[in-house]
């Protein structure tokens, strides 16, 4: 925009900070940065109303009318690339012979197989989210689940131990 370079960004600093004082500095930065702000929002604001009226106008209609009457070898390569993708995606569809009924049923019960498998996972993953959620901070079903063992096996070894002497 001004194409300032780094030296003359340094030279503005140093200026504005011996004018300015170095007490004042940060202040004035931040309100040069709303003015900045408030400058570009309004530049967008702008431009944005400019293109919804060009839009509204029929503008790009125009300006794709001029593309193609300024290239038209372009525009007609570019018909001729949509017409071939289309006969290469037919001839793609006829060039695959169907199943026969057998193998279709096998294929449709696998594909109905792996989509409840997957509808299970998703579930279950949702589950243990839900679960992990639901738990306070540091506590797991793990630890939840060891610490009753461990206390029990305490009991029984102190029992044993009771039992020898």
């Amino acid at each position: 925009m001004f194409d300032l370079g780094w030296t003359e960004l340094l030279v503005i600093g140093i200026v504005a900070l011996i004018v300015v004082g170095p007490k004042d500095l940060p202040g004035m930065f931040r309100a040069v940065g709303k003015f900045v702000g408030k400058a570009k929002g309004m530049a967008r604001d702008f431009s944005r109303a400019m293109n919804d009226a060009a839009d509204q106008s029929g503008v790009s209609d125009i300006q794709k009318s001029f593309k193609a009457a300024s290239n038209p070898m372009k525009t007609a390569m570019n018909e001729v690339k949509k017409t071939t993708e289309g006969v290469a995606r037919d001839l793609d569809k006829a060039a695959r012979p169907p199943l026969d009924p057998e193998r279709q049923a096998a294929a449709d019960k696998i594909r109905e197989k792996s989509a409840e498998m997957a509808n299970a996972r998703r579930a279950a993953e949702a589950e243990d989210q839900a679960k992990a959620a639901a738990q306070p901070a540091g506590t797991t079903q793990e630890s939840a689940a060891a610490a009753p063992a461990d206390s029990g096996t305490g009991e029984k070894a102190g029992d044993k131990a009771g039992d020898k002497a």
